[in-house]
């Protein structure tokens, strides 16, 4: 038949949806990857002839012819036996072994002497067979036909009418062979007899048939067997001669024999898995044409000269790493010419990879995953797979099936850290980069690419996006705004790390971010009140002695650190050597006792400076007077004041003019007292002698006690308070009463005095 030649429809027969042909990828295979004979049509579902087949040059003279294929379907693994038998055609002619047979017959020969003729061959089988023999009408021989035990025909001349040599030396009859196919086909030989004296004996075989054992790949020039036949008669009638008789074309390729010693011998390459069985005649004939035959049986024994063959049917590559244990990845055949325990395979994977092969159907193998994969850990795996035969020694194959893992978005962005700190000077410029974060992620492409961004969140009320940006691409963090480390020192924001994937993974990390001070806040001066807000005047007595404490400079700095670690220090003074003020503490003091001829009105300019890089300072005047008084106390009118003085002020003022002289013999009276205690250093001045525990908030700790002095005539009614000349030294017959835990707001109290001088000095 010729090519597309339809021999049936696999999908009705199978009951299968054509189109699911394609789907689950339908093919036909052979069992030994020799020639395929037929094909399926995937859009017909027809399996059709794919080569025209020469049933004699696959099956040669064997009566049965199959070819036996399978049809392999996919996604699931399913596997159908076909079997084609092959019906023989009668495409060839009977052929004789030799064109020409002769014959030497003796004139004496005998009426109904039989002579044996060449068996003609047909390569075609049954009907299509040798059926019959006719020869040539003539007046000496008949033809007789025969059957042979394995179902062929031989025919036999038989002498029907005494030869005579004298009248005739040569006879030549035309034989003819005839098979029984449609159309009929003949063959033809010459038969040439020479009519020679009697020859009354013929050869004889020792056996009738000859059977041997020959393993395939026997060399060249190897023996196979020696036929032998013995003739009675003597001299030339007597010598035997040895020719095949019927033989196939492909056993004429591989085997000859000596027409004289019977040897049969190799003489082409013998392959067990192209046939294993061979069956010649044999025919012995003397020198008068006498003749008999045997039968040589040769059978081919397999050697393991076949390596097992895999075949990688299907590959699903790559794999994604999420498949689950047990996930088919590929089919795999194995396949070997050999025979019997020759043809037995073991297929094997190499230890230490995540595959396995689960035997399917006959030598189908699925290769399967064992464990979970993980592309990050190996991306890749080179799978060696060995067949190994069951023969002696064993043969193996080996091949490599390299095999990827493809990535699946299965691991979140990793940051290099588990928090980051950020630290940046308040004043910063806008766009600053304070910090940079960096996340890792092992997955692939996108799937392993990290983009930041700024968790929403408030910051005091404050979007964090007004305060922070991030770059997301590098993870570089900026400033947006200019910090102010007083406003606030710290913030703390969150960053996401997010991949590519779908869907994709995040992970979250903190970032601190830190704002460092910076030396941009002057100190600010506390006490005294600052020139143009008030005016402060302290009264010192002139009884002071060295190192007493007059008054203190209070001020404060809203920076931090050594920024606000200050420092005071008199850069201008009435009287340069005669105060003093601590370096840290503001606390002024006397530097010597105070003299009859220091002027009553001394002036001191303060500074007071941070230790930051660069320093910055503040300034403020105390105005102290020297008296030791009342009346003494010049009008403060000619002091440095403000203009814009409370009206409360002035109410003093009157308040206190209109009770000084009310006071005036009280005034006396204490101090005629002091002049009486002159040896203690405390005086009762004009006025009553008020104790109190100052705190001065953390510059000022120490509780002192302080005399309190009026300032008649001036135009303020403040108490200024002035430390005595010993903090242990009390008035005869008085007490002091510490009041712990009392933190007063001021350091100045101001009073507006009014009543009598119990009242006062209840007060």
């Amino acid at each position: 038949m010729k090519r597309q030649y339809v021999i049936g429809s696999v999908a009705k027969d199978l009951k299968i949806d054509v189109k699911q042909l394609s789907a689950r990828k339908a093919r036909i295979d052979t069992e030994d990857s020799s020639k395929r004979y037929c094909d399926i049509n995937l859009n017909t579902g027809d399996l059709i002839v794919a080569e025209t087949i020469d049933r004699e040059e696959l099956c040669g003279s064997r009566i049965s012819c199959a070819l036996s294929y399978e049809l392999v379907l996919e996604n699931p693994l399913e596997i159908h036996r076909v079997f084609l038998n092959i019906q023989d055609v009668n495409d060839n002619a009977p052929r004789f072994p030799n064109d020409r047979i002769n014959f030497e017959i003796t004139e004496s020969a005998l009426k109904g002497q039989r002579f044996r003729l060449h068996e003609a061959h047909d390569s075609d089988i049954g009907q299509n067979a040798v059926k019959g023999y006719s020869l040539e009408k003539n007046t000496n021989f008949v033809l007789n036909v025969h059957d042979t035990a394995d179902g062929g025909k031989y025919a036999e001349l038989v002498l029907e009418k005494e030869l005579d040599r004298e009248q005739q030396k040569v006879i030549e009859l035309i034989l003819t062979a005839t098979d029984g196919g449609t159309p009929q086909r003949s063959g033809t030989a010459v038969i040439h007899i020479t009519v020679l004296d009697a020859n009354d004996n013929v050869p004889v075989f020792s056996q009738p048939v000859y059977k041997v054992s020959l393993a395939e790949n026997t060399p060249a020039g190897t023996e196979v067997i020696r036929v032998s036949a013995t003739d009675a008669d003597e001299g030339p009638n007597g010598e035997v001669t040895y020719e095949f008789s019927r033989i196939s074309d492909k056993a004429a390729k591989l085997f000859s024999i000596d027409k004289i010693t019977g040897q049969i011998v190799v003489i082409g390459e013998i392959d067990y898995e192209k046939e294993n069985n061979y069956e010649m005649g044999i025919q012995a004939k003397d020198a008068s044409g006498l003749s008999s035959a045997a039968k040589v049986i040769i059978d081919i024994n397999d050697v393991n000269d076949n390596a097992p063959k895999i075949i990688i049917k299907s590959l699903n590559n790559p794999v994604p790493e999420s498949s689950v244990p047990g996930t088919e990845v590929g089919i795999i055949n194995v396949q070997d010419k050999d025979s019997k325990e020759n043809r037995q395979i073991r297929c094997s994977v190499q230890q230490n990879v995540p595959f396995k092969l689960n035997p399917s159907v006959k030598n189908y193998f699925s290769l399967v995953t064992t464990n979970a994969l993980d592309r990050e850990k190996e991306s890749d795996y080179n799978i060696t797979i060995t067949a190994t035969d069951g023969g002696s020694p064993p043969l193996s194959t080996s091949v490599i099936i390299q095999l990827f893992v493809s990535d699946v978005n299965d691991n979140p962005p990793v940051f290099e850290q588990q928090s980051y700190t950020a630290y940046v000077s308040e004043n910063n410029k806008p766009g600053t980069s304070i910090c940079s974060v960096s996340a890792k992620d092992p997955d692939w492409r996108q799937n392993g690419t990290v983009l930041y961004s700024l968790v929403p969140s408030e910051v005091r009320g404050v979007p964090v996006s007004s305060l922070l940006s991030i770059n997301g691409d590098t993870g570089v963090i900026h400033a947006v705004r200019s910090f102010d480390y007083e406003q606030f020192r710290n913030f703390t924001v969150q960053i996401k790390a997010k991949d590519n994937g779908s869907p994709p993974l995040s992970s979250n990390v903190t970032v601190k971010v830190f704002i460092t001070d910076e030396n941009d806040n002057s100190p600010q001066i506390l006490y005294p009140v600052p020139d143009g807000k008030s005016l402060m005047t302290e009264l010192v007595t002139k009884m002071a002695l060295s190192g007493s404490l007059v008054s203190k400079v209070i001020a404060v700095d809203a920076d931090s650190g050594q920024n606000a670690w200050l420092s005071y220090q008199i850069v201008k003074s009435t009287d340069p050597g005669l105060f003093t003020i601590g370096l840290h503490s503001g606390q002024i003091r006397t530097q010597r006792d105070i003299s009859e001829s220091d002027s009553m009105k001394q002036n001191l300019v303060i500074s007071v400076k941070d230790n930051g890089q660069p320093s910055l300072s503040s300034t403020c005047t105390v105005y102290l007077l020297l008296s030791d008084k009342l009346s003494e106390v010049p009008e403060l009118k000619d002091m440095t004041y403000e203009d814009n003085n409370s009206k409360l002020t002035s109410y003093l003022i009157i308040a206190l003019v209109s009770v000084s002289t009310f006071f005036l013999t009280f005034i006396i009276l204490i101090l005629a007292l002091r002049f009486c205690k002159r040896q203690k250093p405390r005086l009762l001045f004009d006025g009553a002698v008020a104790y109190a525990e100052v705190y001065g908030g953390e510059t000022l700790r120490s509780s002192y006690n302080y005399d309190t002095y009026l300032t008649t005539g001036s135009r303020t009614s403040d108490f200024k308070f002035v430390r005595s000349y010993n903090e242990n030294t009390l008035p005869a017959g008085g007490t002091l009463k510490n009041e712990h835990n009392r933190q007063f707001g001021q350091n100045m109290i101001t009073l507006d005095v009014t009543g009598n001088e119990d009242e006062v000095r209840e007060v």
